[in-house]
């Protein structure tokens, strides 16, 4: 370390000055002054008359400088006391700071004694952060074994009861159904209670009731319950299983909606049906799954125009997803989905065909492109084009079928669609016969079931725009459009060559024909094309108290643009050949409990006129 006193500085100075003389004045160290050595004369040694040499170079340096009268012995007895004293204070100073330091030690040492008994061991010190970190690490290492041995606490579910997981949901609704004047009921033909049923006597003398019809007059106000309780299990390499049960008044698709004081009334009990069944593998953290059973649709829908939001499918799907960049993903999905199989034991009953029907099985195979991307932290855009084909949904009449009481079969009955809710258009299937005498020669007794006219293979473009620049509070614009590319006008146009009847309206077609100026029914006038657009504004989810959401939107749903059965329950009571208005709202009343309220309001498409708005008012809990 450096001394920059002036005194230091001063000496420094007279240092330098002195080494200088003496490099230029004084003679060489170890000669002698005598110039005689020159002349190499003998020297007689003699007695010196200098000072002693002092021990201390700078003593020394200063004495010589005296000699050479370079300084005076003044000067030079001053400069050697004040570095005496100068070194005096300095050794003091460093004795003083020994004792000091001892005694901080001892004191120390003394407490330390004090404070631990003796055969107490001292080790090195330990911060408080470090000692906290430690004991939290071997908490966690004591408490994961515990739990997995299962001894930190007895009576808890063992490890692979741990990795099952129970969820569920609640809710309580009221439905309102609201129908205005005009509306023709004779033209709300309910072909699903005829074909899920006896087949319809068309006769007018043996059978002289008209046809069975949806309500479209007469206004209802419903209570309704939705109750649902399913299971997940993690299975060891990434595999799952789960399964659900839910509320319901009959296997219908597309609702769980169980109506209050119905199914037996004065408070009978409600049947329960199984929902969700299902086994799944998921790799590379879940942008492969492979599904397996009864589970939630795989394909992407931002709307309910094609498959309403609950529907549930059967069979396999496998879905795939692709990171290009961070911000940007493809995706795609396929299946293969039974929507009916025939039953093994099909046939007729008639004496006089002893047969069995051939098999008829229903498919649906489906494939899904899409991308996502991200361009911002919390906005999207998503959009996917899907292609689905209907297999054997077509109804097939049949071969001339003599039928003599509604048990008799035919043999192209199981063409029928088992399930339906309205909308698409039918076809007689069957090819009566004349028993003689017994049904008139064909005039009586005409039972009949009713196909689909159409074959069914929609091309679905959907989209969705997700602007969060307002978070948590989004903008979000869903849209789909959906067109059949497997319809053919003709068919309804021109007649699917079945024989005409008596009692046959045009011997083919039963709905979707416009009204003519004698109350007729006339051509027909179905469609093949539909699409929806819907704006929501808020929260994206409503889980907490106070999120809240709001939305509008526009469908329109052509007659035979996709099949009715796995449409929207709800817009017009269910269907297709729809279209209207919609709006709602959604509000959190505490955590996972919110209302909503949605008002819908539809009018027929093709047909006769029909409309109806819905009002619903629904009580969510899930846990």
């Amino acid at each position: 370390m450096f001394d920059f006193n002036p005194n230091a500085r001063r000496r420094a100075y007279l240092l330098a000055v002195s080494l200088a003389a003496l490099a230029t004045a004084a003679p060489a160290f170890g000669q002698s002054e005598d110039r005689t050595a020159d002349k190499g004369e003998a020297q007689r040694p003699r007695v010196s008359n200098a000072k002693p040499v002092a021990p201390n170079a700078t003593v020394n340096l200063l004495n010589l400088m005296v000699k050479r009268k370079l300084l005076t012995q003044d000067e030079a007895d001053s400069l050697i006391q004040q570095a005496d004293t100068e070194a005096y204070v300095s050794r003091q100073a460093a004795k003083d700071a020994r004792v000091k330091a001892d005694e901080a030690a001892k004191v120390a040492s003394e407490a330390a004694s004090a404070a631990n008994p003796p055969g107490t061991r001292h080790v090195t010190y330990v911060p408080e952060v470090v000692k906290r970190q430690i004991r939290d690490e071997l908490k966690k290492e004591v408490m994961a074994k515990a739990q997995k041995e299962n001894w930190a606490s007895p009576g808890a579910y063992p490890e692979w009861a741990q990795r099952i997981r129970f969820y569920g949901d609640v809710r309580s609704r009221y439905h309102g159904s609201f129908f205005p004047k005009g509306n023709a009921q004779a033209d709300a033909i309910n072909f699903n209670a005829i074909n899920s049923g006896s087949p319809y006597d068309l006769s007018s003398v043996t059978n002289p009731y008209n046809w069975p019809t949806y309500n479209s007059t007469q206004d209802r106000n419903q209570v309704r319950l939705r109750a649902r309780l399913g299971m997940e299990a993690d299975l060891a390499y990434g595999f799952n299983a789960g399964i659900r049960v839910a509320t319901g008044e009959s296997n219908s698709p597309v609702s769980t909606n169980q109506t209050q004081g119905g199914s037996g009334s004065n408070f009978s009990k409600y049947s329960i049906w199984l929902d969700r069944g299902y086994l799944k593998y998921e790799a590379f953290e879940r942008d492969i799954v492979l599904s397996a059973g009864r589970f939630d649709n795989p394909f992407w829908s931002p709307t309910d125009l094609v498959w309403y939001r609950e529907l549930a499918f059967d069979g396999f799907a496998a879905q795939g997803r692709y990171s290009v960049t961070p911000d940007f993903s493809v995706f795609g999905v396929a299946g293969a989905f039974p929507i009916f199989n025939t039953d093994f034991n099909a046939g007729t009953n008639l004496a006089i065909e002893q047969s069995k029907f051939p098999s008829h099985d229903r498919w649906l195979f489906g494939a899904q492109l899409g991308f996502a991307q991200r361009f911002a932290p919390v906005s999207e855009f998503r959009f996917a084009t899907a292609i689905y084909d209907f297999q054997n949904v077509q109804g097939q009449t049949s071969e001339t079928c003599y039928v003599a009481n509604s048990s008799n079969g035919c043999n192209t009955d199981l063409t029928r669609p088992l399930f339906a809710q309205k909308g698409n258009t039918y076809m007689s299937l069957r090819n009566l016969g004349s028993l003689g005498t017994s049904n008139n020669f064909g005039a009586e007794l005409q039972y009949q079931y009713f196909g689909l006219v159409q074959k069914y293979r929609p091309l679905v473009v959907s989209g969705s725009l997700d602007l969060g620049e307002f978070h948590p509070f989004h903008i979000v614009l869903d849209g789909e459009f959906v067109w059949n590319t497997a319809f053919n006008r003709s068919l309804a146009m021109n007649g699917v060559g079945l024989t005409s009847l008596p009692g046959n309206v045009g011997g083919y077609v039963y709905n979707n024909r416009g009204p003519t100026s004698d109350g007729t029914l006339g051509a027909y006038d179905g469609g093949d094309k539909g699409w929806m657009g819907r704006v929501t504004v808020g929260n994206r989810e409503i889980k907490h108290l106070g999120d809240w959401n709001v939305h509008a939107g526009y469908k329109y749903l052509e007659s035979d643009a996709t099949l009715d059965a796995f449409a929207d329950s709800d817009f017009g009571l269910g269907g297709t050949n729809l279209k209207g208005y919609f709006m709602g709202a959604n509000l959190g009343l505490s955590d996972n409990v919110w209302t909503s309220v949605r008002w819908l309001s539809a009018n027929s498409i093709a047909g006769l006129p029909y409309a109806v708005d819905v009002l619903i008012v629904d009580l969510n809990a899930k846990f």
